[in-house]
């Protein structure tokens, strides 16, 4: 059976023959020796087509659906060109007469399914496959020294940068970076606050059973500076600080009376700047919480809203990525964090964890200590269907988060009182009705806002024109030229109607139309002929009147 192998190099598809090579028998280790040297492989192995890449883009692609385990036209142009016709699938008695050997099971199996090619992958093609990349330069004569080496690196270069542009989870990093600063500032902001104490005890011990919180300790000692200089003048801006009159007295006479040794000016100058440090990372540490709840927020809402943003936070991060954590089964979830435990336990056949992570949820925290393991397996169910609602729908919402988290406190009184919770399909048809309406609400508000937002630009420009601006006149009249325009090609097309409604009408139409015609132009004949009559009439009445009268003057005359 002849063996035949494809190889993929930086700067096209290679495919060589091995031949004179009987893979029964051959021992791994012999063929690793036997690669190395050049006259031997070059007898046995040799090249018979090369397909080089037209372009730096084109490389790219070809590599990038090699990665995927996807044959791309040009690989399969090359294949059928060059390799013998493969068996038909239809006849069972129709043998392989060749293998063609890759180095990717996945191609492997695409190959074979388009184009019935019998491919095969194991440790022998393997090495065969390595003593064709480490003499590749050799099979091909044109190849001039170094370029090969060149196309490598810009292959590289340009396969990484893609592979991260193209991060379906870009996105997700940011809340991963996030929650790790946010656990190193925890711990950094809690040591250098024990050292602010243990530094400032030596001057005022007594302040430290007084004040608790970490953050207060500090803004109290850099205000306080030397406790000798401390006195009832500066009562107001202590309780401001504190937030409570009667610890500021307290804190007032307990410098009058403190047991502490005096610090020269330069030491309390660096308690001071080190104060100053521990309040501006406690700061910093607020607003990165509200920047973690912003992004939580913006990627899992569900998520957010059924477990909360540090919770959720942690466990993407633990996952790698959102779409991770949602491939994740419920039981893989619900221990996640545990890993170290669970192995232990495996190791050792004890009892296995029953939370990881999720137990800094306040569920786990609420439930009995027998019902800790069924809420655990319950809510691990539940940040699932969130994650993977948060994952794979396009549209963020928050109803399926708070519907899951109603069920989750459904569950806890089912535990505690015995109250049967809701079925999960009107929960979700419920979920599914709010979303809609979410949708709807939408919108309607985008369509209202589009429409304000024109209703104000022409209330604007009325307003100018009426103030005797005259770039608004002139754009008046060109909103107005445009109006008549479109008038104008409503007009045209009503006509073109008409004509087309003409032409379907057929002879008989036409045929009543000129008799329409002809009736129209008697009777307009008919009016023309009326009219010149009356005009005759009014003009005789005016001449007789005129006699009439010449007749009594004349008259009157006579008789005078």
């Amino acid at each position: 059976m002849a063996l035949y192998l494809l190889f993929e190099s930086s700067s096209g598809y290679a495919l060589l023959h091995a031949h004179g090579i009987d893979e029964i028998g051959q021992n791994t280790e012999a063929v690793r020796n036997s690669v190395l040297d050049l006259n031997r492989f070059g007898k046995v192995v040799r090249l018979i087509a090369f397909q080089p890449f037209e372009s730096a883009l084109d490389g790219l692609n070809q590599i990038n659906a090699v990665s995927e385990g996807i044959m791309t036209d040009e690989l399969r142009n090359l294949l059928e060109l060059n390799l013998p016709k493969p068996p038909n699938v239809n006849k069972e008695d129709d043998e392989p007469s060749f293998v063609l050997g890759i180095a990717d099971p996945k191609i492997g199996s695409d190959i074979a399914e388009k184009t019935n090619i019998p491919c095969r992958c194991n440790e022998f093609i393997l090495e065969l496959l390595r003593g064709v990349r480490l003499h590749f330069d050799r099979f091909i004569r044109d190849l001039k020294p170094g370029d090969l080496e060149k196309a490598q690196l810009g292959l590289a270069h340009s396969y990484s940068r893609a592979k991260v542009k193209f991060n379906v989870n870009r996105v997700d990093n940011m809340v991963i970076q996030a929650i790790f600063l946010l656990d190193t500032l925890d711990k950094d902001i809690n040591s250098f606050s024990m050292r602010v104490r243990e530094w400032y005890s030596w001057h005022f011990p007594e302040l430290v059973k007084i004040v608790n919180d970490n953050y207060l300790y500090a803004k109290v000692a850099k205000f306080i500076e030397n406790k000798s200089e401390l006195s009832e003048d500066k009562l107001p801006a202590l309780t401001e600080i504190l937030g409570d009159e009667d610890k500021a007295k307290e804190i007032v006479e307990a410098a009058k009376a403190s047991m502490g040794q005096d610090l020269s000016p330069i030491d309390l100058i660096n308690v001071q700047q080190f104060a100053q440090r521990v309040m501006d990372l406690s700061e910093y540490r607020k607003k990165l919480y509200d920047y973690l709840v912003a992004k939580m927020n913006d990627i899992a809402p569900n998520l957010t809203s059924l477990i909360g943003e540090v919770v959720g936070a942690r466990l993407i991060s633990h996952a790698g990525s959102l779409t991770n954590l949602a491939k994740c089964p419920s039981s893989t979830l619900q221990i996640l964090g545990a890993e170290k435990a669970l192995f232990r336990a495996l190791k050792t056949r004890g009892n296995t964890p029953k939370y990881g992570l999720i137990f800094h949820s306040s569920f786990i925290g609420r439930a009995s200590s027998k019902n800790k393991g069924r809420m655990a397996r319950y809510l691990a169910n539940k940040c699932s269907i969130a994650s993977r609602i948060d994952c794979f729908t396009e549209r963020s919402t928050t109803a399926f988060g708070e519907k899951l988290r109603e069920q989750v406190e459904e569950r806890l009184d089912f535990y505690d009182k015995g109250v049967a919770p809701r079925k999960n399909i009107d929960v979700m048809k419920a979920a599914i009705e709010i979303s809609q309406k979410k949708d709807d609400e939408m919108d309607v508000e985008k369509a209202t806002t589009d429409s304000s937002k024109k209703s104000k630009k022409k209330r604007s420009k009325g307003e100018a024109v009426e103030d005797g601006d005259p770039m608004a006149e002139d754009v008046s009249t060109v909103v107005n030229n445009g109006d008549a325009s479109e008038k104008k090609k409503k007009k045209q097309k009503k006509d073109k109607h008409k004509v087309e409604e003409e032409e379907l009408n057929g002879v008989n139409g036409e045929q009543e139309q000129e008799q329409d015609q002809d009736q129209d132009q008697d009777q307009t004949r008919k009016k023309q002929k009326k009219k010149s009559k009356h005009e005759d009439e009014e003009d005789v009445q005016p001449v007789s009147e005129g006699k009439k009268k010449k007749k009594k003057k004349s008259r009157n005359e006579e008789d005078d």
